[in-house]
């Protein structure tokens, strides 16, 4: 199949500024061959939004940054948290999401592997407060939450009443799917869509008008990507699996995925 016969593609996660200039320039160079149209840049911490927001004034065609900070590193000061929402604050009409915001499962995990004890309270509390902010600005929230984290994100999110959350690279209970896709939440796959039992069966199970496609670049990926660049176009496998496991056709397949991503992102037309 042609790729002329897709619709344009859309990156919904990925980390454009943890690219080295070398491959971030490559990169965006090659969009416009690659059918790619949106990527949707989501930010580390303060630095990581600041620099995220002038890639987006460079490449205001293709850039959509979102601001947050990452659950799996240390909690931020109460200063540097300060800033930071403040920051957001100031710059909010550029930003088309709050993100990447979430839980630490794969530090927690680690911890406890090692033996140590890990009190994840005050991410729950941050997540909260973005949740918080996310509403009062009608933003959606870009979550790193799997697993039982996802529950405790369920029910902060059906706290405040807001169904506007992206869970990308999501994984999880059947229970924990179900609950997610009756609030309305979406989802994205990766490209170890091709590979992993897991999110294969996920694709099965989720409803197709919540789901987008990612590739959380620069993050290596294996399988046919192995020893690869990861790159946006890779979107476009990710919905050739996705349609292969569904059994919806390609070209319908990349249509909606397309229509999901714009809708949900509020993207211009």
């Amino acid at each position: 199949m042609h790729s002329q016969a897709f619709a344009p593609l859309i990156d919904t996660h990925i980390h454009l500024d943890k690219y080295t200039p070398e491959e971030r320039n490559e990169l965006l160079l090659s969009l416009p061959n690659q059918q790619v149209e949106a990527l949707i840049a989501v930010s580390m911490d303060l630095a990581s939004a600041q620099e995220n927001l002038e890639l987006a004034k460079q490449y205001p065609r293709y850039i959509y940054p979102a601001f947050g900070y990452h659950p799996e590193q240390p909690l931020p000061s109460a200063t540097d948290q300060e800033q930071l929402f403040h920051w957001i604050e100031e710059h909010i009409e550029h930003a088309v999401a709050i993100g990447e915001v979430g839980l630490p499962y794969y530090n927690r995990e680690e911890a406890r592997r090692a033996g140590l004890d890990f009190d994840q309270s005050g991410y729950v509390d941050l997540l909260e407060q973005f949740i918080r902010l996310a509403k009062k600005h009608n933003k959606p929230i870009v979550l790193h939450a799997v697993y039982e984290d996802a529950e405790i994100a369920c029910e902060l999110l059906e706290k405040h009443q807001f169904t506007r959350a992206h869970f990308h690279w999501f994984k999880g209970a059947r229970q924990t799917i179900r609950r997610m896709a009756n609030n309305g939440y979406f989802i994205s796959f990766t490209p170890d869509i091709r590979y992993e039992t897991e999110i294969r069966e996920l694709a099965r199970q989720y409803p197709a008008e919540q789901v987008m496609a990612e590739t959380d670049g620069p993050w290596p990926f294996e399988g046919p990507f192995q020893g690869r660049m990861t790159h946006p176009v890779m979107t476009r496998q990710v919905i050739q699996a996705w349609s292969e496991i569904t059994g919806m056709g390609t070209e319908r397949a990349a249509r909606l995925f397309y229509r999901n991503a714009k809708r949900f992102y509020r993207l211009p037309e």
